[in-house]
């Protein structure tokens, strides 16, 4: 841009920090320069100087000078990521985003990760009576190594309705897996704290006595004699690596899962196994917007339903897992 120009603060972005506003709207625009242009007072809100900090409200103007930075490094999501991410979406009312996250592909961006859910987020933008729906938020995370149900929010009002969903216990997330052996009991309470263990490099979470409180609920659905299991899983609290962690905890390792059960975690003949057998099969709620129970599934993947076929488990089970249990 070579003059000034004003942008207005949408509802989605009311409340929303100034910083955070700006780095949406000038992408590729060094932060370190925005910081300048506001404490220089060339970057203002409603005319008034601001910080940083501050929140800007819906119908404010913020006024956006000169800028000739371009950063040839950024980097545009292409057509093909658009249409993956396009692709994963099973749910779609507007407020909520449902998608069916694929194994091996993170939820957000860190060290060596370039490719990830959140960078793709700009390829469900959908322009409605010519204007842009707002870039949807996650809600919540996924293991990279876990498929299944994954959230997002069509605002940042309904991000932080359901974050407040998430923050309490009015949820019910149900993980299907394979468990090598199978548990003794057909259903429990796995109460175990769990922390971070072991050093740069070589880093995973464990059992700990000074580790946060973490509880899982299992019920066996199926089972291929004392071999396997397949089981379903209700995490009531949220660790990393929760539920793996848990069924290592109780001897039996997640099918697949080398990092957490070693060489337990794999049976011998069967060669096909290439990643853990854990999928988010199920996610139940009341909808921040309609007060109604929302509930939504996500079907196993082609390589776990060959798992789930070649041990004679049903992949479309009906099974009404911790139908003893109040839900939500």
């Amino acid at each position: 841009m070579n003059k000034v120009y004003y942008l207005e603060v949408t509802e989605d972005e009311d409340n929303q920090r100034l910083d955070r506003f700006l780095q949406h709207h000038l992408k590729g625009t060094p932060f370190g320069l925005l910081q300048k242009l506001m404490r220089s007072g060339q970057i203002r809100v409603d005319s008034k100087r601001v910080k940083s900090s501050t929140r800007v409200a819906e119908g404010q103007r913020v006024r956006i000078p000169p800028i000739e930075h371009k950063d040839k490094n950024e980097k545009r999501l292409s057509k093909q990521d658009a249409e993956f991410i396009q692709s994963l979406v099973i749910y779609d009312d507007g407020d909520i985003i449902a998608i069916n996250k694929p194994a091996g592909l993170a939820t957000q961006g860190g060290t060596n990760v370039n490719r990830h859910i959140d960078g793709m987020l700009d390829g469900l933008i959908k322009k409605i009576d010519g204007k842009e729906t707002p870039r949807p938020r996650l809600v919540h995370r996924l293991d990279k190594d876990t498929s299944g149900v994954l959230l997002l929010a069509g605002s940042s009002n309904m991000a932080r309705e359901m974050g407040k969903i998430f923050a309490g216990r009015d949820i019910r997330k149900i993980y299907w897996a394979l468990t090598v052996p199978a548990p003794d009991m057909n259903n429990g309470e796995i109460r175990a704290p769990i922390m971070k263990v072991g050093g740069m490099g070589n880093e995973k979470m464990a059992v700990h006595e000074d580790g946060q409180r973490a509880t899982t609920l299992f019920d066996v659905i199926e089972r291929a004699h004392k071999q396997l299991a397949f089981v379903a899983f209700w995490p009531r609290t949220g660790r990393t690596h929760q539920i793996r962690v848990h069924a290592n905890h109780m001897g039996c390792p997640i099918l697949g899962d080398g990092k957490y059960g070693g060489h337990d975690a794999f049976i011998d003949g069967i060669k096909h196994v290439q990643r853990v057998h854990l999928h988010a099969r199920s996610i139940r709620f009341k909808h921040p917007k309609t007060n109604k129970m929302l509930e939504i599934d996500a079907p196993l993947a082609d390589d776990l339903k060959k798992s789930w076929k070649s041990f004679g488990f049903d992949v479309n089970s009906d099974y009404n897992a911790f139908s003893d249990i109040k839900k939500v």
